[in-house]
């Protein structure tokens, strides 16, 4: 690196989660670019965007699916990088991911725009979060890389214990519900990676998929062999908004023999990020399983989570 005082690293964040994680660790002033789907907190949309999407913005959950994967068959990122904006902004270190290519940038293609900063010495981290563990040592390889390492070390130690907290008051309700987490509504994925370790910590008996395993895609058969009690929507990328705009659609594709629950929640801003928030994902869940032990955090996140009719 260009400086040997950890505190002036200059910090490029690829993806949303790295930038979260960055400015929970207080290093929001080192920040000096960010990917294009970049939006917490406010206060670093003023940033030069680094990133863009080959897919332009479509109007639903099955249109972007075949986009996607219309864009992958073709052997082509969805997401590139402006070199240019990264070379201007000159990064000491550079955040970003290699679990998966829906998500943000490869990690290929952000070690080959680095080697066309042939000038520049760059660290690059990489986060591969799959379990809940995982998401918090990544928090604290970050906080390494840039620099912060004691403050990291706190800052998971908060989390776990945040955590802990909701896990013993699930702990103390007898029931526990069969959950079902939905990631994306068209065609029908099941929540995996940490998800399952969610519902179990709020208190409730995940069906389909364990702790990280990637999402299935199940077919409406499959779906109507389920007895869930309680269903979690929250497509990846998803504000509630954007979600409840397809709930005709999810009526259709979740089988009327249900008689579950049925949430729908904030999957752009939770859930889906693996960062500081997703204690308050664990929040969420919490109210959605018991929501009668948890009427606090119901109430806290009440703009992010809504109750809809069953099929």
């Amino acid at each position: 690196m260009r400086s040997g005082i950890f505190a002036a690293v200059r910090i490029a964040s690829l993806l949303p989660s790295a930038t979260e994680i960055v400015c929970a660790l207080g290093s929001r002033a080192q920040l000096v670019g960010r990917s294009h789907e970049c939006d917490f907190p406010a206060d670093i949309e003023d940033l030069p965007v680094l990133t863009s999407a080959r897919i332009q913005p479509l109007p639903s959950s099955q249109a972007i699916d075949r986009a996607v994967r219309d864009v992958l068959q073709d052997a082509l990122a969805i997401y590139q990088i402006d070199v240019g904006s990264l070379r201007e902004v000159r990064p000491d270190v550079i955040v970003t991911q290699d679990l998966c290519s829906v998500c943000a940038v490869s990690l290929d293609d952000v070690r080959a725009a680095v080697a066309r900063l042939a000038e520049q010495d760059v660290a690059i981290v990489s986060l591969h979060p799959t379990k809940l563990d995982e998401i918090w040592d990544d928090l604290i390889g970050v906080a390494g890389a840039i620099g912060r390492a004691a403050i990291g070390r706190e800052v998971v130690a908060g989390l776990r214990k945040r955590v802990a907290d909701v896990a013993r008051r699930a702990a103390n309700v007898r029931e526990r519900p069969r959950v079902l987490t939905i990631e994306w509504i068209d065609p029908v994925m099941i929540g995996a990676m940490w998800m399952p370790e969610l519902v179990t910590l709020a208190g409730g008996e995940p069906l389909v998929t364990r702790p990280g395993e990637h999402a299935p895609t199940l077919r409406r058969d499959r779906l109507a062999a389920l007895e869930p009690d309680v269903v979690v929507v929250k497509p990846c990328g998803f504000g509630l908004d954007r979600t409840l705009g397809e709930v005709d659609v999810l009526r259709e594709a979740l089988p009327r023999s249900w008689r579950a629950r049925v949430y729908v929640a904030d999957g752009n801003a939770y859930f889906n990020r693996p960062g500081p928030r997703i204690v308050e994902s664990l929040e969420i869940m919490a109210a959605c399983v018991h929501p009668e032990a948890f009427a606090d955090f119901a109430e806290k996140h009440a703009r992010s989570v809504q109750r809809i009719p069953a099929p």
